[in-house]
C-alpha cells in the first residue's frame, strides 16, 4: 500500500479522479482485501496530503466516506504520535467541530482527550469541554499531518477556538508529527 500510494502522480488527477481511487481502495479495505488506509504509514500518508491540492482535500471532505474514514484514521493515529513527555501536567479535553458534517447543527464531532499522560480521541462526547475547535475537514487533514501553518489557520480564521485558548495553540506541540518530505 505504501508504494502504491508513493507512486501515485496526484498532480495529473483530477478531485473526481483522486476520491475515485481513494473510494476503490477504502472499498477494498472494507471487504477484507487487505489493502486498508490504516497500513498507510504516517510518513506515506503526510507525503499523499502533501501532493494532493487543495481541491483534491476538499473532494475528501465533501465525500461522506472518505470523509470519515479519514477522521477516524487522524483521530486514531494520535495516541500512536503523542509524546506523554511535552504533556506533563497537563490535563484537558478538545472538542472538535467540523464543518459541513452530518452530525448535530450540521457538524461532524470528536473529542480528544490528554490527561494523566495519555492522548484519547473518539466520537464520544461525554467531557465537558476545555477548549472547542471548529474548521474544516481539508483544514484539519492539512493541519494534522503537518502540511498547514496552525499559526497562520488561527490569525486567517479558518480555525476558531472557544474556551480556553491555550490547549488549542499548544496541542500540535504534544505530538511527533512526521514531516511532510518536501519540508
Amino acid at each position: 500500500m505504501n508504494a502504491f500510494a508513493e507512486k501515485l502522480e496526484l498532480a495529473k488527477l483530477s478531485p473526481e479522479q483522486f476520491t475515485q481511487v481513494l473510494e476503490t481502495l477504502h472499498m477494498l479495505g472494507e471487504t477484507g482485501a487487505g489493502i486498508e488506509l490504516s497500513s498507510l504509514e504516517t510518513e506515506v500518508l503526510v507525503d499523499v496530503v502533501q501532493r494532493a491540492s487543495r481541491e483534491q482535500l476538499k473532494a475528501i471532505a465533501d465525500h461522506a466516506e472518505l470523509r470519515s474514514a479519514f477522521l477516524d484514521e487522524i483521530f486514531r493515529r494520535m495516541s500512536d504520535h503523542f509524546v506523554p513527555e511535552r504533556a506533563r501536567h497537563v490535563d484537558f479535553v478538545v472538542a472538535w467541530r467540523f464543518t459541513d458534517g452530518d452530525g448535530e447543527d450540521g457538524f461532524d464531532r470528536f473529542q480528544t482527550v490528554i490527561e494523566d499522560g495519555v492522548c484519547v480521541s473518539s466520537t464520544d462526547l461525554a467531557r465537558t469541554p476545555d477548549t472547542t475547535i471548529t474548521l474544516s475537514v481539508d483544514d484539519f487533514i492539512r493541519m494534522a499531518t503537518g502540511n498547514a501553518a496552525v499559526a497562520a489557520m488561527f490569525v486567517t480564521g479558518k480555525v476558531k477556538v472557544k474556551g480556553e485558548y491555550a490547549p488549542a495553540v499548544r496541542f500540535s506541540g504534544y505530538f511527533d508529527i512526521p514531516k511532510p518530505s518536501g519540508s
